[in-house]
């Protein structure tokens, strides 16, 4: 788990080099950060399809023993089909909070969840999750 912290923290930090501060964000299924895997080739950001609960995007504070979620922003759901790897809106509302089942009952496994941020100030860099 520490292992994980770090690299999700090193991972906001450099969204922080350049021109403007971003504030680091991630998303969340209940109160627990979905990215939850990193090795040398990439990182394992992935949900089932009978997941349940609340999917957030938040504000997140990073340090080399924990991630915690801070507050809330909004942002908008998208879903890319893996066959045909086309993105499309799931609403054309904004969210503070969306119920998974939901969003997953237009997924089938291969498909990706895509989480847009609405302001650039966030750095949200594991916005793909992968439904299986």
């Amino acid at each position: 788990m520490k292992k994980i912290i770090t690299v999700a923290f090193f991972c906001c930090a450099f969204a922080q080099v350049g021109f403007s501060q971003h504030i680091c964000s991630a998303a969340f299924l209940g109160n627990k950060m979905i990215v939850d895997q990193y090795t040398k080739t990439g990182y394992k950001n992935e949900i089932s399809l009978k997941a349940t609960g609340d999917l957030t995007v938040n504000i997140v504070d990073l340090s080399p023993t924990e991630s915690k979620a801070v507050d809330k922003i909004p942002f908008e759901v998208a879903i890319k089909e893996k066959d045909t790897q086309t993105i499309t809106l799931f609403s054309k509302e904004d969210f503070m909070k969306v119920d998974v089942q939901k969003v997953l009952s237009q997924c089938k496994k291969g498909d990706q969840i895509v989480l847009l941020t609405l302001d650039k100030q966030y750095a949200l860099p594991h916005n793909e999750i992968l439904v299986k």
